[in-house]
């Protein structure tokens, strides 16, 4: 998927302030999907903790409870066409 497969309103994503931190660490894991037979699976946790280190995140458990929320978003975008 792209940009070109969404409208431009559909392409416009609020962050709230308390939610930034775990937004530029999941922006950070764009590349850490992992995949399957069936497709992606979900993110590779393996990077998180050094991510979260340089990202300066102080609260780590819920910048995780955050990005799980994000992770499963994404996957039901994921394969809503599946």
């Amino acid at each position: 998927m792209s940009a070109d497969d969404y409208t431009e309103e559909e392409q416009i994503v609020g962050v709230w302030p308390d939610c930034w931190a775990a937004f530029g660490v999941f922006r950070a894991m764009a590349t850490q999907w992992r995949t399957g037979v069936g497709g992606v699976t979900g993110l590779d946790y393996n990077v998180l903790p050094w991510l979260m280190k340089v990202s300066g995140v102080e609260d780590e458990a819920a910048v995780l409870d955050d990005i799980r929320i994000m992770e499963r978003a994404a996957l039901d975008m994921i394969h809503k066409g599946a």
